[in-house]
């Protein structure tokens, strides 16, 4: 296949209704590479990187990025906008017992090594087990991992991984035996020429200067990351993680559905029971925002119910029959876990707002104006109309009850200097990391910070127990 089919079009700032295609719809088309690549004054040369064939100006191909997240993972190339698939992160395998002739169960083995599916083929798979290599953003199986990059690799990226070098991410404060792991998995099983490991908070901060001045791009902010199974808080300064400040939140995509689920249940005896997490999913999607204020987003409702109540109708697959439900106070009762999240999890009640002013006053002095004044959202559980909004509002209450406090306990003597505040939004957010990843892999410096196979067979896998520091390459 030749290479110049496996580019979608590189063009960064097209309109926001474009969105990446599922497995399902993923059919790869040839397009030409422009001579650069404009966003908002982020500007790549790329015919210093990739010629028009698709080619590295150094003869290599661009290389694969692949983000692997608890529920799905980004695949595509350097030098795009967008990821070219979104799966699913899952495998599906044979699970048979464990009886007969010990030759006979080896021989059933081999071929069960190869019997197994990922992405949407294993959610649809009938008699096969569904498991997930990923738990709150860590690997836990690594043998299902091993099978899911297999065919991550050669069936949805079509690529040859001896021709590529490869940038994984990976989430805050994850071992340097992980690193280790995913070493030998790539340069091993698969023997690719390069790999460089990077920290998804500073993917997302770089990501973030799609919608900013080239005067105002930072490597200092705070990256709230939050997807289907976890939401990290992570401060970040000149490219380093300040990881003894990193705080984990309990509240993520997958609990605000389990919550929607809660609340429809109880109020909408017609769902099918085998439908009720997808149709918990798609009211979550489809309807669900971020209120300002919950006591008058409920006399809202009860004021004009047929203003705001919204209509959600599906499809049961086994008789066929369609099902309407009624959409009310789900809509901003489900995100409203993140500033209330007593209301889904009692373990859990401090908001996330108070969460983001902690890990900055636990950061050194010097540093946290600048965090408060850089906190970038990332990840599609960030998406909620006016999160940032809320999340602004809520910060800045914070801080500026603690500066009249200052200023009360001093007597008025002590006037405090005012602390901005600025949560990022952008239109990158939903796929943050892996755009903030292909930008990286599309700089010419890239391959000179991938650990490569020679110093892997040098060294052994310690070697990338260490990855150089993106804010180093910027």
């Amino acid at each position: 296949m030749r290479t110049s089919q496996i580019f979608s079009h590189p063009i960064l700032d097209q309109s926001e209704s474009s969105s990446p295609r599922r497995e399902s719809e993923s059919g790869l088309r040839p397009s030409a590479w422009p001579e650069e690549v404009l966003i908002r004054g982020v500007c790549f040369s790329l015919l210093s990187i990739i010629g028009k064939n698709g080619v590295n100006m150094t003869g290599r191909l661009p290389p694969c990025i692949v983000d692997v997240g608890t529920g799905y993972t980004k695949l595509g190339f350097a030098g795009n906008h967008e990821p070219q698939m979104i799966i699913p992160s899952a495998v599906a395998i044979k699970e048979t017992a464990k009886v007969g002739e010990q030759s006979q169960r080896r021989l059933c083995k081999g071929v069960e090594d190869l019997d197994f599916f990922i992405g949407d083929e294993a959610m649809d798979a009938t008699g096969y087990a569904v498991k997930y290599p990923v738990r709150h953003g860590i690997v836990e199986d690594w043998d299902l991992m091993e099978k899911f990059m297999e065919q991550c690799i050669f069936k949805y990226l079509r690529a040859e991984p001896e021709d590529h070098y490869f940038l994984l991410t990976e989430p805050p404060l994850n071992t340097p035996e992980n690193r280790e792991y995913t070493a030998e998995i790539m340069f091993e099983s698969f023997n690719v020429p390069g790999l460089y490991i990077a920290v998804q908070a500073v993917l997302s901060l770089a990501a973030s200067w799609a919608s900013r001045q080239a005067t105002e791009r930072s490597l200092t902010g705070t990256v709230i990351d939050s997807g289907d199974g976890v939401t990290h808080v992570i401060p970040v300064a000149d490219g380093y993680v300040i990881g003894s400040c990193i705080k984990h939140i309990p509240i993520a995509g997958r609990d605000i559905t389990y919550f929607v689920q809660s609340l429809l249940r109880e109020r909408e005896p017609n769902i099918p029971p085998q439908l009720s997490m997808e149709t918990a999913k798609a009211v979550k999607e489809k309807f669900s925002y971020i209120c300002p204020d919950i006591a008058k987003e409920f006399n809202k409702y009860d004021s004009d119910q047929a203003k705001w109540i919204k209509r959600y109708e599906g499809k049961n697959p086994v008789n066929n029959q369609t099902f309407g439900i009624d959409v009310g106070y789900e809509r901003f009762l489900g995100p409203e876990i993140f500033f209330h999240p007593e209301f889904a999890n009692p373990d859990f009640t401090t908001p996330i707002s108070e969460v983001v002013d902690n890990v900055i006053q636990n950061c050194p002095i010097d540093v946290r104006r600048p965090l408060y004044k850089n906190i970038v959202l990332s990840g599609g559980s960030t998406m909620f109309k006016d999160f940032d909004r809320r999340l602004q509002r809520d910060v800045k209450r914070i801080v500026d009850a603690r500066l009249r406090i200052t200023e009360q306990l001093s007597g008025g003597r002590i006037k405090p200097k005012p602390i901005d505040v600025n949560v990022i939004a952008h239109k990158m957010q939903r796929y943050a990391v892996w755009f903030g990843g292909s930008m990286l892999a599309s700089t010419p410096d890239f391959y000179q910070v991938c650990h490569t196979k020679a110093e892997y067979e040098e060294k052994g896998p310690s070697i990338c127990r260490h990855n150089p520091v993106f804010g180093a390459m910027a």
